[in-house]
């Protein structure tokens, strides 16, 4: 197949979304498929609307001879109407839903602004590729009827490591704070504000955090967390984005990875942290639970909540054999989850479904 993806800016982004396209993409050219990149500019909101009414982007998409169009959701300020403006016997377009912006915690006149606009994009499409069952359930939701499509999620096979059993229970056992760490970009949805409220609930030597995430996409909180970090006399340690190789060696050592999102599609974080042992403490709203099952291998916190989520936290530091039987069990979840070779395969065949039944000229 001869593919378009469109995103913004580069699939080298760091967030689980981009590692997400990234991979699929690996995997469709390894299939033998072409995949061309079209790359819109990141700006804001209300300029990428603006997109639409753009002339060489209308002409590239009608004449890149593309047997399907792939779109990342995230992108449908740029398209809500372009797209229709694609004739009809065109390629067809699929959209890959990670999380709808309109169903993300804001101002309700705000999202119901995104909502009419999602909505209006969502109705172009063909068909789509939901990284979770809670996001196909929200997209019907909002569009009003069922969307052909495929639930695929992340593969397994990202910072795992050589991890067994033993060592597991070895490092519950060991002596010391409980060793947090949160895995995620810096905004608020992700929820570090309220991993800090749930460790200040704590004895000063209960618990100890590391913080791994990009600060730069919400400028803003970020610097309200660092503020609240420095009063919190090295308790947690804000080490920014960093490589893979550097990622896995933190997860190696800690012995909980805890982030209570207000929303997640899915959230590859959590899998990241199964694959080296961890039981996740999560946000129970969205495709988390998908994943992470409350009480056996990790825990579901509500959004917001840091009485629960230190009631969790101190359960864990108190009861190193119950800390031990959740990683067990993260590992065991990780092993059980499908890969990227056989995501990608599920996913392959369903694009391949949708060429061959393309309106013809």
């Amino acid at each position: 197949m001869n593919l378009g993806l469109v995103i913004y800016g580069s699939l080298e982004q760091r967030s689980g979304g981009y590692l997400y396209d990234r991979r699929l993409v690996e995997a469709l050219r390894q299939s033998g498929d072409q995949v061309e990149l079209i790359s819109l500019p990141a700006r804001s909101y209300a300029r990428n609307l603006l997109d639409n009414f753009d002339p060489q982007l209308l002409r590239r998409l009608q004449t890149g001879q593309y047997d399907l169009l792939l779109e990342d959701e995230l992108n449908h300020p740029s398209l809500f109407w372009l797209n229709r403006r694609l004739p009809a016997a065109g390629a067809p377009i699929v959209a890959i839903v990670h999380l709808l912006r309109s169903g993300e915690p804001r101002a309700r006149g705000l999202n119901w602004i995104y909502r009419r606009i999602e909505r209006a994009y969502l109705r172009t499409i063909s068909g789509a590729v939901f990284v979770s069952r809670a996001t196909r359930a929200a997209v019907e939701v909002l569009v009003g009827a069922e969307i052909p499509g495929v639930v695929a999620y992340p593969g397994r096979d990202l910072l795992n490591g050589p991890m067994d059993r033993q060592e597991i229970a070895a490092r519950a056992g060991q002596a010391g704070p409980l060793r947090l760490v949160f895995l995620g970009n810096l905004i608020p949805r992700k929820g570090l504000h309220t991993v800090l409220d749930a460790l200040q609930r704590l004895p000063s030597d209960a618990a100890q955090l590391k913080v791994i995430g990009s600060p730069d996409l919400h400028p803003v909180y970020a610097s309200r967390i660092r503020r609240r970090i420095g009063r919190m006399n090295g308790r947690v340690q804000l080490l920014g984005s960093l490589p893979h190789d550097a990622i896995k060696d933190h997860l190696m050592e800690a012995q909980v990875l805890v982030m209570p999102s207000a929303h997640e599609g899915f959230a590859i974080a959590y899998l990241e942290g199964m694959g080296c042992g961890l039981p996740a403490v999560a946000g129970s709203a969205g495709g988390a639970a998908e994943l992470v099952r409350d009480g056996e291998n990790g825990f579901l916190v509500p959004p917001n909540d840091p009485v629960v989520l230190s009631e969790r936290l101190a359960r864990l530091a108190g009861d190193r054999a119950l800390l031990s039987e959740l990683g067990q069990q993260a590992l065991a979840s990780f092993e059980a989850h499908p890969t990227w070779e056989q995501i990608a395969g599920r996913v392959r065949s369903f694009l391949a479904e949708v060429v061959d039944h393309r309106p013809k000229n």
